[in-house]
């Protein structure tokens, strides 16, 4: 896949540099709401940008637990949403990700690292859940943007 976006990159860089800076910083929002909208439905659908699927959620005992039961609860409902799924672009680059508070938690589960799930919880290891990455199907799009915008 890294062959595949150095390619892309190499191929982009000669007919980007005839576009003005404000064509560009045009082209890279569009492409980077494009690719923030592919994240998300990848999100939602669970799976990771080779096309598997997440790791299943730990089972918990909740019949102990006083209140409703939520039986189907999706990973990552908040995580996806364009308030936290961010999309900066300027005219040389796009960056789609996550900022703050949440670029930790959603780094510990990209990368499968250990954490804590609350405050004086002992260490967890987390399963590795890619939520940010190019699919081949991603890079497709990316060109056929930068191709219909030249087109125009």
């Amino acid at each position: 896949m890294a062959n595949n976006l150095e390619a892309l990159e190499t191929w982009a860089a000669v007919l980007l540099d005839r576009l003005e800076p404000s064509e560009r910083s045009k082209l890279t929002r569009s492409i980077g709401q494009e690719l923030r909208r592919s994240q998300q439905t990848r999100v939602i659908a669970q799976e990771n940008p080779d096309g598997t699927k997440f790791a299943p959620r730990k089972q918990r005992n909740l019949r102990g637990k006083q209140g409703r039961i939520r039986r189907k609860l999706a990973m990552f409902k908040k995580l996806r949403t364009a308030s936290y799924l961010k999309v900066r672009g300027d005219s040389n680059t796009v960056t789609v990700g996550f900022t703050g508070r949440i670029a930790r938690i959603a780094r510990v589960h990209q990368y499968g690292l250990k954490d804590r799930a609350e405050r004086g919880a002992p260490d967890v290891k987390y399963d590795q859940r890619e939520l940010v990455g190019f699919t081949q199907m991603d890079l497709d799009q990316i060109r056929d943007s930068l191709l219909s915008h030249l087109t125009k």
